[in-house]
């Protein structure tokens, strides 16, 4: 891979989009391989959390317009071939059946807020910046933003943050529920590595069960959900995990999962 750095460490899988000299920019080199790392982790045991970030102190600025601008020409049909081209990164990611964390340093413009929201968890610096920019330039939301982020922030939430096009800052990310935590730039790699490290620890089956129920929880109604959960529990009670993690309680040991607790300011 050219545009993306690949690490994996005690179960987690460190990617980092490697174009720091434009800020990260999507081209369609960079989705194609992420898609294609995607879909491959999915395959692969060893990798039981994601942490998904950007180098040089930015996360992703949006689609390389560089790139576009040369390209001429190009007929709507072309035009929406060359969006198709990226459904297999947003259909990989957002069903990848482990947590995705992503940490979001300086900008998250455009594709980059996008790609940002298919993560189950968003961790930002104290100087990010994410942007629905498209509108700005006569473009509608790609990446799948117009599925993932009235989901998060609500319709009309988010119907203001794609008509607008304004910047949303670290704190207001956090207080419409876009992002879990706010770091400073030097704590927010180590945080998000934190985490992903506590959910190599819990049961994959449970994380699994757990990630695609609640993906589909919008479009189900109570009794779907009631059968997910009676299925899910009879899987996940049945799972060697399971069994391990109740000998540990009834003998009083130390679990195998435990969340992290968030960093104090005196921390941060």
């Amino acid at each position: 891979m050219q545009t993306i750095d690949y690490q994996l460490s005690e179960g987690v899988a460190t990617v980092t989009l490697l174009r720091p000299d434009v800020r990260n920019a999507i081209n369609p080199q960079m989705g194609d391989e992420l898609g294609a790392l995607f879909a491959a982790m999915r395959l692969d045991p060893e990798v039981r959390a994601v942490v998904l970030t950007g180098a040089g102190g930015a996360f992703c600025s949006g689609g390389d317009l560089r790139e576009m601008g040369q390209a001429g020409h190009r007929t709507p049909e072309q035009r929406r071939e060359a969006v198709v081209r990226y459904r297999p990164l947003v259909t990989h990611i957002l069903n990848l059946d482990r947590p995705v964390i992503a940490a979001v340093d300086g900008v998250a413009y455009g594709a980059g807020f996008s790609i940002a929201l298919l993560a189950d968890i968003i961790l930002v610096s104290d100087r990010a910046r994410l942007s629905m920019v498209f509108h700005r330039i006569g473009l509608v939301p790609d990446c799948g933003a117009w599925y993932t982020l009235p989901r998060i922030v609500g319709l009309q939430r988010a119907k203001e943050l794609i008509f607008s096009a304004r910047e949303v800052g670290a704190i207001e990310a956090r207080d419409l529920g876009i992002a879990l935590e706010v770091l400073p730039p030097e704590a927010l790699l180590p945080r998000a590595l934190e985490l992903a490290r506590s959910f190599a620890g819990a049961s994959p089956i449970a994380m699994s069960l757990s990630k695609q129920a609640l993906q589909g929880s919008p479009r189900n109604d109570l009794d779907a959900v009631l059968d997910l959960e009676a299925s899910g529990l009879a899987l996940a009670g049945s799972s060697a995990y399971a069994q391990e993690a109740m000998r540990r309680f009834r003998a009083k040991e130390s679990p195998q999962f435990v969340w992290p607790a968030p960093l104090r300011a005196s921390e941060a």
